[in-house]
């Protein structure tokens, strides 16, 4: 048994540099309905034809699986801010950019996903009001909602806090798809994120 030594782990650095990109975390907030999934849908399509690698972690399938034990409790949603994050956290750490689409409705969620994930972490709130959001009801849950048939449904019977910390704020009542997704991919230029380049900077 001599000759068994411990795992080195390969520096993230080495991870990067073959994927040619930095790990990072963009983290979409918002009310459901305001356009998270598909912003991120929209950046991680014009990433992949650039030849970036990235994983999508939205709340609706994470609730299907690693998160289905959770429901919309203070306490649920905590924990599955938690799990999501310290999934996230890996796979930055691995040289991915992660696009999350979750609602985080408090700032208390914000904060711990921030805490989690450090420097890699970047808030981007998707900026809608519930009338609007009600009004497209793309998964016609504002109108469930509305007949009392989704329990504490946030904006409604479940409070969103406005984030106050956002690295980028998204206004989809005043904007397009496409000048978000376009808005997105330019900040993610300044953290350096998917340019081979800034590697050696």
């Amino acid at each position: 048994m001599s000759n068994i030594h411990p795992h080195a782990t390969l520096p993230r650095q080495d991870k990067e540099t073959l994927l040619g990109q930095r790990g990072i975390v963009l983290w979409f907030c918002g009310l459901s309905g305001s356009g998270k999934s598909t912003i991120a849908s929209g950046v991680e399509r014009v990433l992949h034809s650039q030849g970036r690698y990235t994983v999508r972690l939205d709340g609706d399938n994470l609730r299907t699986g690693l998160n289905a034990n959770l429901g919309f409790s203070d306490d649920d949603r905590l924990e599955n801010i938690r799990r999501t994050a310290e999934v996230a956290k890996i796979l930055a750490s691995n040289g991915t950019i992660v696009l999350c689409s979750l609602i985080t409705p408090r700032g208390m969620h914000r904060d711990l996903a921030r805490g989690i994930l450090g420097e890699d972490f970047a808030e981007i709130y998707v900026k809608a009001s519930y009338m609007a959001c009600e009004a497209r009801d793309v998964k016609g849950l504002y109108a469930k909602a509305a007949k009392g048939e989704v329990a504490n449904f946030t904006g409604r019977d479940s409070g969103f806090e406005e984030p106050q910390q956002a690295e980028l704020v998204l206004d989809t009542e005043k904007m397009s798809v496409e000048d978000a997704v376009s808005e997105v991919l330019e900040f993610l230029g300044t953290r350096g994120a998917p340019t081979a380049e800034l590697l050696e900077a």
